[in-house]
């Protein structure tokens, strides 16, 4: 990402309230999301690949320290219809957060799949 990118990005993190008003982005943090992107490039709940955020288990604003820290990451999706990011990662408030995502993500990725298994079985598709 180009320093115009990351700019017009860190603009649309500010305007929706993802970094706090005098804060800004470490300049690490596009090549540490594309990183992680590319090592867990699926939603960690419900296995999609579109909409894909990186999403910090401890808020930015509250522990700018965790910023770039890869265990306080999770990839969630935004994806239209399903929206992990919002729905797990923040418990349904993009103001909130969600301080057991860690471990909720796994027992909902197997909820998922075990719905996606059930739906095949009576022949109705999921996407």
């Amino acid at each position: 990402m180009g320093l115009i990118q990351t700019t017009i990005q860190n603009i649309k993190d500010k305007i929706k309230g993802k970094i706090p008003p005098g804060e800004s982005r470490s300049s690490k943090w596009p090549g540490v999301r594309a990183n992680y992107l590319k090592d867990h490039p699926i939603c960690e709940i419900c296995g999609g690949v579109k909409s894909l955020q990186v999403h910090h288990k401890m808020p930015f604003h509250l522990n700018k320290t965790l910023e770039l820290d890869k265990t306080n990451l999770i990839t969630l999706c935004e994806a239209a219809g399903t929206n992990c990011h919002i729905t797990f990662g923040h418990a349904g408030n993009f103001k909130g957060y969600n301080p057991t995502i860690g471990t909720d993500a796994p027992v909902w990725s197997q909820k998922f799949k075990q719905s996606d298994l059930t739906a095949k079985s009576k022949g109705v598709s999921n996407g």
